[in-house]
């Protein structure tokens, strides 16, 4: 695969004035991709309409997880997710009298940069790994402004509630990256979680609600069950720690509730949410029609979420491991499945909602 990526690349090339050229290989993750008013030629380009652009983007995790000693640091991890991000792509030479022309508009597509020598670069053409797994101390993976900005409102707001999170903790991803689920596939997941959340409930009371009754009431959620919860509803026996986990399901729905507009607010989590309540509201959006109506909040809105759970999560981590003291008014149940539901929401590795990962 690196071979046809470097095969984009002929030999730099002068013009008649004898000016040198300089190959870039870019990769923007925010839409719309920003004018390219700097002199250049545009040797290729496609975004991810492009079946092959996905494939080519595994392949480039992958170059950047393998070079040198494999070691994962801060910097490789980052450039990783950057590329998971990645919305399009453009091979151009560029003048290198515009080099700084063109950085301006790197940094506009919050793009990285693969050159001929196996290196990959930020904007301002300083070195996040090379071909041998070396790193430019001074190299920077780029964030767009909002998500930088959206990291010190949350650090500011934890500190109020004396929650010390590391600032070497990268933003999440920003409003002109992120690709939500639309509010139907949403609804969907809304529906199949009362129906496994009420479910587990009622096992670990040892009193399961008959699955007919259940499909009676929620005809529409069968067709949205993962597979884990199918084989879970199928046969709930033996599965105590299942049956435990996706009891807290109820803290997901809720946040996805309140991702749709049906739940008004967003407590912090200091205690689990109103069960009863949540059930009995979300039930009767069922019915009336009101949840297939709703709508998703702003993206902002839903990404200050995000931002917010993902370092408390790795404040509760932390406190886990001993390093940190322990977050008392805070219940990490109730953060790791608003965590969760999240990654699923702005489809973090665009993991399905059995795989989803939540890592801080």
């Amino acid at each position: 695969m690196w071979n046809r990526v470097k095969g984009l690349f002929a030999k730099p090339r002068q013009d008649q004035q004898g000016e040198q050229f300089v190959l870039l290989n870019t990769y923007g993750t925010v839409l719309p991709s920003p004018p390219r008013t700097f002199p250049h030629q545009t040797l290729a380009e496609r975004d991810m309409r492009d079946p092959e652009l996905v494939e080519h983007l595994r392949g480039f995790v992958g170059y950047v997880a393998s070079r040198g000693n494999k070691e994962m640091t801060t910097t490789r991890y980052h450039l990783m997710r950057h590329i998971e991000r990645v919305r399009y792509q453009v091979s151009m030479q560029v003048p290198a009298g515009s080099l700084d022309a063109f950085a301006a508009w790197a940094v506009q597509a919050n793009a990285v940069v693969f050159v001929p020598d196996g290196s990959v670069r930020d904007p301002w053409h300083r070195v996040l790994i090379d071909a041998n797994g070396v790193t430019d101390g001074t190299a920077q993976i780029p964030y767009p402004r909002d998500a930088v900005e959206r990291q010190s409102r949350t650090e500011t707001e934890l500190e109020r509630e004396r929650i010390h999170v590391a600032r070497s903790l990268s933003p999440v991803v920003g409003v002109d990256e992120v690709r939500l689920r639309d509010a139907a596939e949403v609804a969907g997941r809304v529906r199949a979680l009362l129906v496994v959340s009420t479910f587990a409930e009622s096992v670990r009371d040892n009193d399961p609600i008959p699955m007919e009754r259940m499909r009676e009431v929620l005809p529409g959620a069968f067709d949205h069950l993962t597979p884990v919860e199918s084989a879970f509803l199928a046969d709930p026996s033996d599965a105590q720690a299942v049956v435990n986990q996706l009891g807290w399901r109820y803290e997901s729905l809720a946040l996805l509730a309140w991702a749709l507009g049906i739940k008004p607010e967003l407590p912090f989590p200091s205690s689990i949410c109103d069960v009863a309540n949540l059930a009995r509201t979300l039930l009767d959006a069922a019915t009336s029609g009101d949840l297939d109506r709703s709508r998703l909040r702003a993206d902002g809105e839903i990404l200050d979420a995000l931002d917010f759970h993902y370092r408390l999560h790795w404040a509760i981590r932390e406190a886990d491991l001993g390093h940190r003291p322990s977050l008392d008014n805070v219940v990490p149940g109730v953060v790791v499945e608003r965590h969760y539901a999240l990654n699923w929401l702005v489809r973090f590795e665009d993991a399905a909602w059995d795989d989803v990962d939540t890592p801080t």
